[in-house]
């Protein structure tokens, strides 16, 4: 089989970019290592960026997220007793919308037959060859048979623990790496959500987060020890400390109810350099992991499947090798302003294990200047917002 682009992976990233090259006249077909049912199953947060909007919207993808999509014009930060608005529309005259990871997946699964798109399911094995030369490819096993793509270009969308990353040399690339000393357990329950925004709250016993799929289902966190044990948290016991850590007035207005889904995620800050290696280009988790304070890990997939889509096309249609050759330092220079801000976030909100009094004083301060300063308000809106592709 021979395509011009071989993507690896059809998370939202992998089928994103396919849309977008098929919309452009670029041959592509997608390779996916698990079943649809398997990957629809995960999940996953949904706080959208207007890049991730506009591209759904440029495809002609957004009838259900324009429908079911909660507008969201600010959110919140909470140091315990007070709730501390961020008024992201006022502050950048742009806004976010809440709608599922799982949600936007099922729409791009669902329109990829009828647009052309070829998705490989359940491909096993999955190996890059050459990819240092202009003639790659990859070979897959599937139903018992192994199969081989020739492409122009191989795309790696195929997360943190996919082949993609894997197949660089060790001395063509470089990470770095950030293991945080907490997971997040999260509760996914059928609930109206506490608040119409979200909270991020900072609490003398910890993190918690309050946020929501819908009107009436929420999606709740809190930081825990990577010690703990899921089983150890039963709902009343979650529950209860949510109502805690989220201060009186969003506590008092949470409504309880039982699990459809509850886990622990260990959180990372991770990047690799360069993302593109001869003709390989690397996007979203298999290049960077953001810890998911600030809700940046779907929406840097998103700018980083604008910039892929643009350097292909350009390749293709004007043979233009320089959109490729920069297409790593391009998606790298958003990627970057995008951990710090999930970095920051991160240390402003939650108690870390070797943190002292000072450190402390220095968050009361930290959030004490934000409430008081439309200069801080709205630095963290632009980016909480999203920052220009």
């Amino acid at each position: 089989m021979r395509t011009q682009v071989a993507i690896v992976g059809a998370g939202p990233a992998g089928l994103m970019l396919g849309h977008l090259l098929r919309s452009e006249g670029t041959d592509c077909m997608v390779v996916e290592r698990q079943s649809p049912e398997y990957v629809l199953s995960r999940i996953r947060a949904g706080v959208l960026e207007q890049v991730t909007v506009g591209l759904m919207e440029r495809l002609g993808l957004d009838a259900r997220l324009r429908k079911e999509g909660l507008v969201e014009e600010g959110f919140n930060l909470a140091d315990g007793e007070r709730l501390i608005r961020i008024d992201v529309a006022e502050l950048t005259g742009k806004t976010v919308v809440v709608y599922g990871q799982t949600e936007i997946q099922r729409d791009l699964m669902e329109a990829a037959p009828s647009r052309g798109l070829e998705v490989v399911w359940e491909a096993d094995e999955v190996a890059l060859h050459a990819i240092d030369s202009d003639a790659p490819f990859l070979t897959y096993r599937k139903d018992g048979a192994e199969h081989r793509v020739d492409a122009r270009f191989i795309v790696g969308c195929d997360g943190f623990h996919g082949p993609c990353r894997k197949a660089v040399p060790a001395t063509a690339g470089r990470s770095f790496e950030r293991v945080y000393p907490f997971g997040w357990l999260g509760i996914l329950a059928d609930v109206p959500p506490c608040h119409d925004e979200l909270i991020y709250a900072n609490h003398e016993r910890g993190f918690a987060l309050a946020s929501m799929r819908s009107h009436t289902r929420s999606r709740y966190y809190i930081d825990v020890a990577l010690s703990e044990r899921i089983e150890d948290w039963s709902d009343d016991r979650l529950w209860d400390e949510l109502a805690v850590r989220l201060g009186p007035e969003a506590g008092a207005r949470i409504v309880r109810g039982p699990a459809l889904e509850k886990s622990i995620a260990p959180l990372r800050s991770f990047v690799f350099e360069p993302m593109r290696y001869g003709s390989l280009l690397l996007c979203g988790d298999a290049a960077h992991i953001v810890p998911p304070t600030g809700a940046k890990g779907l929406n840097l997939a998103a700018s980083d499947v604008h910039y892929a889509a643009e350097a292909l096309v350009a390749y293709f249609r004007r043979n233009d090798a320089d959109a490729i050759a920069g297409y790593s330092d391009k998606a790298l220079a958003r990627v970057w302003k995008s951990e710090r801000f999930s970095w920051t976030l991160t240390r402003l909100m939650h108690r870390f294990p070797e943190d002292g009094p000072f450190e402390r004083r220095m968050q009361v301060a930290e959030l004490a200047y934000v409430a008081e300063s439309r200069a801080a308000q709205q630095s963290i809106a632009e980016n909480y917002v999203g920052l220009p592709v």
